[in-house]
């Protein structure tokens, strides 16, 4: 079945909550004869966070409205309008029945109107290419970041603590055991040297 509006087509909705809206067409179910359009019907979906990682909350996204419930709007006279069809070249188009113009050719140019490249720059004479060269720089000097300072300090410090600190000899195997197998002072004498 063919129908009057497309996917990517800007239409104006006629009825419900967000009657005089305009957005463009995201999706056509052509089986229920349902349309999502930008920004129109706003549904909050309740989504529970299935891991660690995935982020729960409320989505909020576009339903589906009826099809009989938008219009084109032509992009040439910019008003909601309804859909002739003629042959062009042994093809039917769909033409905008206020001001004739083809929706689909117009569609195309508006396209590629919005997806033509930059204008070039236009290069400088070499007076001025120079001049700029030439200008000192203006800027203050920065003071250095916090990040890089610390890196810095960080260095310094373990070779004072190592001057500060005298060499200590590792201790031998005879000392790690009678070290281990002397038994730690009693509470009562500790507080009784005290």
């Amino acid at each position: 079945m063919k129908f009057n509006v497309k996917k990517g087509d800007n239409v104006l909705v006629l009825s419900g909550k967000d009657k005089g809206k305009q957005g463009e067409v995201l999706e056509l179910d052509r089986e229920n004869r349902r349309v999502k359009v930008a920004n129109v019907n706003i549904q909050a979906h309740h989504k529970k966070p299935r891991n660690k990682d995935d982020k729960g909350g409320i989505l909020k996204t576009e339903g589906a409205i009826d099809i009989s419930n938008v219009q084109v709007v032509c992009p040439t006279c910019k008003k909601a309008t309804r859909v002739a069809h003629s042959l062009v070249d042994g093809k039917s188009v769909r033409v905008c029945k206020k001001c004739g113009a083809s929706l689909d050719v117009a569609k195309k140019a508006v396209k590629k109107a919005s997806s033509k490249p930059k204008a070039e720059k236009v290069e400088k004479p070499a007076e001025v290419k120079l001049a700029k060269a030439e200008k000192p720089a203006t800027k203050p000097a920065t003071k250095p970041t916090a990040t890089a300072a610390k890196p810095a300090t960080k260095a310094v410090k373990p070779a004072e603590k190592k001057a500060e600190k005298p060499a200590e000899k590792p201790a031998t195997k005879s000392e790690k055991s009678t070290t281990k197998t002397s038994k730690p002072a009693d509470k009562k004498s500790v507080k009784a040297k005290a």
